[in-house]
């Protein structure tokens, strides 16, 4: 990984430094939720780990994982550490910190969660929770993969995902009738090539976005009205 980088004192000019990344003005960390949620909540309720950590040049780097193909669901993919939120979880960081634990072995002591930002839904209707942490000192962290849940750990620019260029694509996809972009990033890294789409990259670009204060230099959703036409005209 790159993540062995020396620190750096002079963040390259107009990058944003780690200490300066403040953005409890988004959303603090939700409270407890343990009291109220149901079991059945629960169990359709995930978090994500968005951890990020200043590069070699200053620039915010996001760590991201390869899931296993011994996985069930999704295998192969990039994915942000994460996964369903436990009984013993008191809220979405604590099941994001907990995941990245058990996945990649990320000591929650050296994330400072600063964001939660509002819920995504997967593909299987799970509501996804991307939690926003501060990973300041990148060299204590000491990589441990869970072989059964994570094939491979990389980092990428997160300003990677506002950026319309080379490693950027937009294919049109279709669910139950509904056509939508589905927004593809293709990375080389020291640990190979990964491609970055569906969830995850919906994720990234959001949370890329809010942090930099600016919308991507592409189009997110598809240019088609047809769609709202069809459901204002349908019978209710």
């Amino acid at each position: 990984m790159t993540m062995d980088n020396s620190e750096t004192e002079d963040p390259v000019k107009e990058k944003t430094p780690i200490h300066k990344l403040e953005l409890d003005s988004i959303n603090a960390p939700n409270p407890c939720i343990r009291d109220y949620m149901t079991k059945e909540m629960r169990k359709k309720r995930a978090a994500v780990l968005i951890c990020i950590f200043s590069g070699r040049e200053g620039e915010l780097r996001v760590i991201l994982t390869r899931r296993s193909m011994k996985l069930s669901s999704h295998p192969g993919d990039v994915a942000l550490p994460g996964g369903k939120m436990d009984e013993c979880d008191a809220d979405d960081s604590a099941t994001a910190l907990r995941e990245a634990m058990e996945e990649i072995g990320l000591d929650p002591n050296l994330v400072r969660v600063v964001a939660n930002l509002e819920p995504f839904i997967s593909s299987n209707l799970l509501t996804v929770v991307p939690v926003i942490g501060l990973l300041s000192r990148v060299e204590d962290f000491k990589p441990v993969l869970n072989a059964d849940e994570v094939d491979a750990l990389f980092d990428a620019p997160l300003e990677m995902f506002l950026e319309d260029d080379g490693r950027h694509k937009c294919l049109e996809k279709e669910w139950e009738g509904w056509k939508y972009a589905c927004h593809i990033f293709e990375l080389e890294t020291e640990q190979g090539n990964f491609v970055v789409g569906g969830l995850t990259a919906s994720i990234l670009i959001h949370a890329a976005s809010i942090i930099y204060q600016r919308s991507p230099s592409f189009d997110q959703n598809l240019q088609d009205f047809s769609q709202l036409q069809w459901t204002l005209s349908s019978p209710k």
